[in-house]
């Protein structure tokens, strides 16, 4: 399979869009009620609000075969070279392929002078958790938050590079 990342566009939003509604409901569905998970959504992958991301973070598209399938949204590194993964979605039927592993190295590749990236998962997304491991992340913490109203258990993990 070919892989292929590179920045995000304008003309990539409605396609980030979609990917984020498909990947959180395959994701959180049992985790996050779905009304939660599409307000949610509708607030933070909006056109006005991905193209703030835009300006203010590091969003990376993965392609395969021409086709939009993933992305990834690193914030800028601070002044200590931390990073946060702030989201990295796959279309589902396209997570297992090295795609998010390309994401992810791609955004170590292009932060320049990072020297640890943080991410959080929720501690029932399995899927996530395991490729985080997998990827050398460590756990670090573990926190309730609160989300809308629902109670989460998160789990904030760094990979240190």
């Amino acid at each position: 399979m070919d892989i292929s990342i590179r920045e995000m566009t304008i003309e990539d939003i409605d396609n980030v869009h979609d990917i984020a509604m498909e990947s959180w409901h395959a994701t959180y569905e049992g985790i996050i009620p779905r009304q939660l998970q599409d307000n949610f959504l509708g607030r933070a992958y909006s056109y006005d609000m991905l193209s703030k991301r835009m300006r203010n973070s590091n969003l990376f598209i993965a392609v395969v075969e021409g086709e939009i399938v993933g992305f990834a949204d690193f914030s800028m590194v601070d002044e200590d070279g931390v990073s946060e993964l702030v989201a990295i979605y796959l279309s589902p039927d396209k997570q297992g392929k090295g795609i998010g592993s390309a994401l992810v190295q791609n955004g170590i590749d292009k932060l320049g002078d990072v020297k640890e990236i943080l991410v959080e998962v929720e501690k029932g997304n399995a899927i996530g958790r395991r490729f985080y491991e997998a990827r050398g992340f460590k756990i670090v913490k573990e926190y309730d938050d609160n989300f809308d109203g629902h109670i989460l258990n998160t789990i904030q993990m760094v990979l240190k590079l």
